[in-house]
């Protein structure tokens, strides 16, 4: 009881007032990562659509796809969205200094843990909405893959 009253009087006078300008400093990078995951996600599928048109195998296609459940843990493909949010370091060294916010690592590190775990369910959704050995029709698989992709980044 002898406590909350200058706690809550401290945060209102010193924390309250900068919140939403925090958050707003703070998404531009994990917005910007997590955008990067969804062009590489949509890059990769592209991909697939583009080899297969090509070659009209079905064989190939599902090593493709194959291929495309490793992304999530292909860590030179998702290096350019998790640099992405390094961007955080320097936002968050002046909140350590104003704010006594530790563990700065920590943040980065979380968030690209949900990256990869975003990808890791964009990629696992399409293979459940596309399977390569349930498509009879190898006229219609390309634009078959084209509605899985755009379903899933919906």
């Amino acid at each position: 009881a002898s406590v909350s009253a200058p706690a809550q009087k401290c945060c209102t006078e010193n924390i309250q007032p900068f919140l939403t300008s925090i958050l707003e400093e703070l998404m531009g990078p994990v917005s910007s990562g997590f955008t990067e995951v969804r062009s590489l996600f949509d890059k990769e599928v592209n991909e697939i659509i583009q080899d297969f048109q090509k070659t009209n195998d079905m064989t190939r296609l599902k090593e493709n796809v194959d291929q495309l459940m490793t992304l999530p843990f292909n860590s030179v493909k998702m290096e350019p969205c998790y640099l992405k949010v390094n961007l955080l370091q320097e936002l968050l060294q002046d909140l350590k200094s104003r704010f006594k916010v530790y563990h700065i690592d920590f943040v980065i590190q979380r968030t690209q843990n949900f990256m990869q775990e975003l990808m890791e369910n964009a990629v696992y959704t399409f293979e459940q909405l596309f399977s390569p050995r349930h498509q009879a029709d190898s006229a219609k698989v390309a634009t078959t893959i084209e509605k899985v992709k755009l379903r899933v980044l919906k």
